[in-house]
């Protein structure tokens, strides 16, 4: 059963990233939502949920291999791909095999440079210290890692990082997080918040707040043309 909202439409047989190039200009603000494998992916439904007042808006999502374990339906907080598919202003979820889902032939779109083309707007939530550590390495072994390393820096990547306290107050964390924030100008990176004031458990991962990060996204979104 397919992820993708456009694909799920009888008789398509455009590749993913064929679909992605065709609505590039269709006058809307483009919002790409990516996710890895942190359990603060919980709050990526109500992060999308709360911008279906936007009409004007489409969101297009990421997940990792691993964030898309997490969502399996096995509860409320924890919908399957296909629920998360179905809200309001998504457009297509996209995975890892996705950017080799059609037999790549020359002149192909390519989906991660068709996803960087797309988006106005990047926002990663959640950031794992997997994928932080993947990305100030410059690695780009995955879809959404790809779409990173290609990105036009004139545009801005939200970054919320999530990971339990003790990991976030590593020095190799702390080495990473200031190449985004003081020498990639490009990202804007959303602290997590400390273990206090999430639950007093210093093991348990925590985010910055989601309806926060959700003001932050709506404010970059206004100043969009």
């Amino acid at each position: 059963m397919t992820t993708r909202r456009e694909l799920r439409l009888e008789g398509t047989q455009q590749s993913p990233a064929a679909v992605v190039a065709a609505s590039i200009d269709d006058g809307k603000k483009h919002l790409l939502l990516a996710a890895s494998g942190s359990v603060a992916i919980t709050k990526l439904p109500l992060i999308v949920s709360a911008l279906r007042d936007h009409p004007n808006l489409s969101i297009r999502v990421i997940l990792t291999e691993k964030a898309a374990r997490i969502l399996t339906g096995q509860s409320a907080e924890q919908p399957a791909v296909s629920a998360l598919a179905s809200l309001s202003n998504v457009d297509g979820i996209y995975l890892d095999e996705d950017e080799w889902s059609h037999p790549w032939v020359r002149d192909s779109n390519i989906l991660h440079i068709e996803l960087r083309r797309w988006a106005h707007l990047l926002a990663i939530v959640p950031m794992s210290a997997n994928l932080l550590a993947d990305v100030t390495g410059g690695f780009c072994h995955d879809l959404l890692t790809c779409v990173v390393r290609a990105w036009d820096t004139n545009c801005t990547i939200i970054a919320a990082p999530a990971m339990n306290q003790l990991t976030w107050e590593q020095p190799i964390t702390a080495k990473q997080v200031s190449v985004l924030a003081e020498d990639w100008k490009w990202f804007d990176i959303l602290s997590p918040q400390t273990a206090t004031e999430a639950s007093g458990d210093l093991e348990e991962e925590v985010m910055y707040d989601w309806t926060e990060i959700v003001s932050v996204i709506e404010r970059q979104l206004v100043v969009i043309e």
